[in-house]
């Protein structure tokens, strides 16, 4: 797995990896990484499937998997244990390893996440898999972003919408590839195991968020012992995008709390 470090390089600099969601690529944290970079050594990666470390992927493909990728970069930077942040999918590897190897962590953020796909959340991917499927793969990513942002701020930032859907053609990562980590992603269930989760955990919605209802982050926190919910009231899906000022500072806030 190829990933990239940014921020603080000394030894005994903290370290926070960051999960992105389905799209998988490292670039999705750029509003985060120069915040977060000037107190902590970042790690991003882009996902197996995706980015720079294009693969096929199995059938049955399942987010443990992925879980494994991450443990493979911690254990290759040889840093012992780390913060990890994810969002929707990246989430769910997140509360993967936190279950598996909690050793591995030192606090958890989870950003629009579940602990088990709601009903609406795989109706929404079933309409993007029908897009993907019987329109073709533009189809797909032009609808992504009414799926990840509000109305109102893709009425501003049209130019720059429609600049990242050319990107997201030209560097579509292949219809069997999407469609195994949907799989993963829906089929992912933890619900009945997150009372085991120990580590601190920031569960952080965004209210109108369109894909994932704000509800499951809300059963998410209730059900962690050491998770708190935080909501916000406009964002949507991407949020970290669209309020990058907002949640940065969130997320300082919680990283700098001292561990009980």
């Amino acid at each position: 797995m190829q990933f990239e470090l940014h921020g603080r390089s000394e030894p005994d600099a903290e370290t926070v990896l960051l999960s992105a969601g389905l799209g998988g690529l490292g670039a999705f944290w750029k509003p985060q990484i120069a915040a977060l970079a000037e107190h902590y050594r970042v790690v991003t990666y882009d996902q197996r499937g995706t980015g720079r470390n294009r693969a096929e992927l199995p059938e049955g493909y399942q987010i443990s998997a992925m879980a494994d990728d991450v443990i493979g970069i911690i254990d290759q930077l040889g840093i012992g244990r780390c913060h990890v942040m994810g969002h929707a999918l990246g989430g769910l590897v997140g509360l993967e390893l936190a279950h598996r190897q909690p050793h591995r962590l030192r606090k958890l953020i989870l950003v629009n996440a579940w602990a088990k796909a709601d009903p609406h959340t795989l109706n929404c991917f079933a309409m993007r898999k029908d897009l993907l499927i019987n329109s073709g793969v533009e189809a797909y990513v032009r609808a992504q972003p009414i799926f990840l942002f509000p109305a109102p701020w893709l009425s501003r930032h049209a130019g720059r919408a429609a600049t990242e859907t050319a990107e997201g053609v030209r560097h579509f990562q292949g219809v069997d590839t999407l469609l195994r980590r949907i799989g993963a992603l829906s089929a992912f269930d933890m619900a009945g195991r997150l009372g085991d989760i120990h580590v601190p955990t920031l569960v952080a919605a965004s209210r109108d968020d369109l894909l994932v209802p704000w509800t499951c982050s809300q059963a998410l926190a209730e059900a962690m012992p050491a998770a708190r919910l935080s909501l916000t009231a406009e964002g949507g899906h991407g949020f970290t995008v669209t309020e990058p000022e907002v949640f940065n500072a969130l997320v300082l806030d919680f990283l700098r709390e001292p561990m009980s």
